[in-house]
């Protein structure tokens, strides 16, 4: 059975910093692209970022040079640190995973962290 299990959420002020876990479990972690993805007050889910299980990690523009996804293999880790958090960072953060040796869909989600940034 797959579980991915987000922690790390909260209420930060603007400016501030999050670090992001996600736990896996079920998964050949080691060959599974991972996926961070959020989702805001009325507004739809998100990619925010993505770290391949070979190759180079991706972000979309919002957040490029602000957040850093990492992975730990050994741990069955992802890892989404979040830097200079803005107002409109606020939303519901949630881990994805691929099937494995492919980089995508993602075909399993996580229940999400709630990250809130106060102006």
């Amino acid at each position: 059975q797959v579980q991915l299990v987000e922690s790390g959420g909260g209420l930060v002020q603007a400016g501030g910093s999050l670090r992001l876990s996600c736990a896996a479990s079920g998964i050949r972690f080691s060959i599974t692209t991972m996926g961070w993805y959020r989702q805001g007050p009325g507004e739809q889910r998100e990619s925010v970022a993505d770290i391949p299980h070979i190759g180079t990690p991706n972000y979309a523009d919002s957040v490029k040079g602000r957040f850093t996804v990492s992975r730990d293999n050994a741990n069955n880790t992802v890892y989404l640190q979040m830097n200079s958090l803005k107002p409109e960072d606020t939303a519901v953060y949630y881990c994805a995973a691929a099937r494995p040796l492919s980089k995508g869909p993602y075909i399993y989600w996580g229940q999400g962290t709630q990250v809130t940034v106060s102006s």
